[in-house]
């Protein structure tokens, strides 16, 4: 087994921020002002985050916002949001200082917010999906692009190490040309959230499978062709497609994107598997990741053949959240442009069958 050592990894990578045992490598003391950031909306399920920018010295959290009077009452219990103030959402877009915002209200109400959050000039960490209108989507970052502010996607595995590891190896030309990907993102939902889920046609896919999406557009870009199959397999009649494959087809390589909410002990089985012509990397499962990777010669320490590869551990948002402070601080250029975004968005409706123009 090859142990992915902590040290030689971060200087691989430093330009990531990658986190090593939940907490993200960085300056002890950072003498740099903290970013003022604010969140608005617990309505998503994501919205817990805030505790790593609570927690993280590059972040003063200044307020937060939920005009949903059942959602407030039920965050006000949550440690995570304790003595954090609350605010209206012209408030907290007024406060001096404020420099970015969280978006983390729910799916169908996260590009209102974040375009007002835009136009007011502040930098934006967007929850995904990115909302089911890709006219507007594109507004939002082609106006944030105009004010040179950040748009940052919470797709949760960009910083994943594993990730990070194969990105490694694809710049150094050691997998070879990929010809196919293959991924799966499942879990069993229970009836309450798929009834919540089932407000949106998109189904599992548009909740779940955009999260491996993600990593497919990152490796290989916009697909040239999308062919979604999708059903409704439950016995629970709420509507919800809830068994979702899509094939992205492109000009040397292959793509499927498999997304269920029935499939049993379905963390385990989260998976992303890479094969190129000189390799094969693959990852299992997503959220505890570890590899199994093939070369068809020695790379570096790496021996031909089969050799397994375990990581620190590995923790969501702490990452993407000390991206986003180099970012905003100018000190790195965003590593997922407009472009990416778009595609993202763009195959992800194509997937659900959800039309382009709205």
């Amino acid at each position: 087994m090859h142990q992915v050592d902590r040290r030689k990894f971060m200087q691989a990578v430093t330009a990531s921020s990658l986190l090593m045992g939940g907490t993200v490598l960085r300056a002890k003391e950072s003498k740099k002002r903290p970013i003022r950031i604010g969140q608005i909306g617990v309505g998503h399920a994501h919205a817990t985050k805030l505790s790593v920018y609570r927690s993280s010295p590059d972040y003063e959290v200044l307020g937060l916002v939920e005009p949903d009077e059942q959602l407030r009452q039920a965050a006000k219990e949550k440690d995570v949001f304790q003595d954090v103030p609350w605010l209206t959402q012209e408030q907290l877009l007024n406060t001096e200082g404020l420099d970015a915002v969280l978006v983390e209200t729910r799916v169908r109400d996260l590009l209102d917010i974040a375009e007002a959050c835009v136009t007011a000039g502040k930098h934006v960490h967007l929850d995904k999906p990115a909302g089911e209108s890709l006219p507007q989507f594109e507004r939002i970052l082609l106006s944030a692009k105009r004010q040179e502010l950040l748009v940052q996607m919470g797709y949760m595995y960009r910083y994943n190490p594993a990730i990070i590891l194969l990105r490694e190896f694809l710049s150094q030309g050691w997998l070879g040309e990929v010809f196919e990907i293959h991924t799966v993102m499942s879990k069993v939902v229970p009836l309450q959230s798929r009834k919540e889920l089932a407000e949106y046609p998109g189904g599992i896919m548009f909740e779940l499978g955009c999260h491996v999406l993600d990593l497919v557009i990152g490796v290989l870009g916009a697909p040239q062709q999308v062919l979604p199959i999708n059903q409704h397999v439950a016995a629970e009649e709420d509507g919800l497609l809830d068994n979702m494959l899509a094939v992205l087809k492109y000009p040397d390589a292959i793509a499927s994107v498999k997304s269920s909410a029935v499939e049993v002990e379905g963390f385990a089985r989260r998976h992303f598997v890479l094969c190129g012509t000189e390799g094969t990397f693959q990852i299992q499962p997503l959220d505890r990741p570890s590899a199994r990777v093939a070369f068809s010669k020695k790379r570096g320490s790496y021996n031909s053949g089969y050799q397994d590869i375990t990581f620190p551990k590995y923790t969501r948002y702490v990452a993407d959240a000390a991206d986003m402070a180099d970012i905003i601080r100018g000190e790195k250029e965003t590593d997922f442009p407009v472009a990416h975004d778009m595609a993202v968005q763009r195959t992800l409706l194509q997937a659900c069958e959800l039309p382009l123009d709205r």
